[in-house]
């Protein structure tokens, strides 16, 4: 007789069209096949539907369904949580890049914040067993020496920063007075497949397949930990499973400087960064470095990241040399274009 299949979780990944989302579906798709996904996104800029192009029987599959809509929305959140009655609830929606928060940082406030306060009272309306907040460690602000831990003082230097550390405040507040089932993760710099091509990394690999010059903010010697996404996913699924309830983890990567991520992908494509790189003008309040201690995760849960940046990143130049028509179509839009040229004259 054949052995009964154990009833999977129901998951509500919310922003799972974007970069870090996209990638933890495919992640939770694939390790656990009786898991339910279902992926709520808006389907911004960043947003991409055809991120989950990729995954096995994706249209014909019964145990993921894509739903696009705003965390905002009140109503419509509430009646997926009524309807489906998710067991975990974790969220990655979010307004991300920093320059765009300088210019415009009202749709940072609405979704960073507002968004996650939705959902948080959503989650206590409906008794959902598990929320996860995706944050990130921006929020310390700017680390001149040593570690940032998880209950140190947070010192946010722009509006998306801001936004993510007010969020986190209001989900400690939930936590503390309603003794939710909430959890913190605050990753750092993360890099890989399916990343909008206005961050760092995938920016300097498409520009140099292009022949365009690499915009470098200030001297670029900021420094940053550098974190596989791949790494990243496993750590929110060991914390998913494992972590406690109320908990903030820190999750790093490989400290490393701007300039020097872009020269190791140079490189990577034989081409002299010399002859590509050009400076621009820094950003106001500018953090030189980050610098998240991720003991805490190891050392409860027993993650240790698989990638290191200088040994894998030939790996990821790779993924995007071979997927060139998914990034070619996303610069080819005119609002990236527009975007692109407004970042280059640093118009803050």
């Amino acid at each position: 007789m054949a052995k009964k299949q154990k009833p999977g979780k129901k998951l509500l990944i919310t922003g799972g069209a974007g970069f870090i989302g996209s990638n933890f579906v495919h992640f939770i798709y694939n390790k656990y096949p009786n898991y339910i996904i279902y992926n709520l996104d808006l389907l911004t800029y960043a947003g991409n539907a055809r991120n989950m192009d990729s995954l096995k029987d994706i249209q014909s599959s019964k145990r993921y369904f894509f739903i696009k809509g705003d965390i905002c929305d009140p109503k419509l959140v509430d009646n997926l949580f009524k309807k489906h009655k998710f067991d975990i609830v974790i969220n990655f929606a979010a307004e991300s890049h920093v320059d765009r928060s300088i210019t415009n940082d009202y749709h940072f406030f609405r979704t960073n914040l507002s968004g996650v306060h939705n959902l948080i009272a959503l989650v206590r309306r409906h008794s959902v067993p598990r929320f996860i907040q995706i944050s990130t460690d921006e929020i310390y602000g700017d680390v001149k020496k040593g570690v940032s831990r998880e209950y140190d003082p947070i010192h946010p230097s722009n509006p998306y920063a801001a936004s993510k550390a007010a969020a986190d405040i209001v989900v400690q507040s939930y936590m503390r007075t309603h003794k939710l089932p909430l959890l913190i993760i605050r990753g750092s710099n993360n890099y890989g497949p399916f990343q909008y091509p206005e961050k760092l990394i995938p920016l300097t690999v498409t520009n140099l397949l292009e022949g365009k010059k690499i915009p470098i903010h200030g001297s670029g010697k900021q420094a940053r930990h550098w974190l596989h996404v791949e790494d990243f996913c496993r750590a929110i699924d060991l914390v998913m499973h494992k972590g406690k309830d109320f908990s903030i983890y820190n999750v790093a990567g490989t400290e490393n400087s701007n300039i020097n991520i872009v020269t190791m992908i140079a490189k990577v494509l034989d081409k002299d960064p010399k002859k590509f790189i050009f400076f621009i003008k820094d950003r106001p309040g500018g953090d030189h470095r980050y610098a998240p201690d991720a003991a805490k995760i190891k050392r409860e849960l027993g993650w240790k990241p698989k990638y290191n940046i200088k040994k894998h990143i030939a790996g990821v130049v790779s993924w995007y040399l071979n997927n060139e028509q998914w990034w070619q179509d996303i610069k080819k839009k005119q609002s990236f274009k527009a975007y692109y040229k407004k970042q280059l004259r640093s118009e803050y």
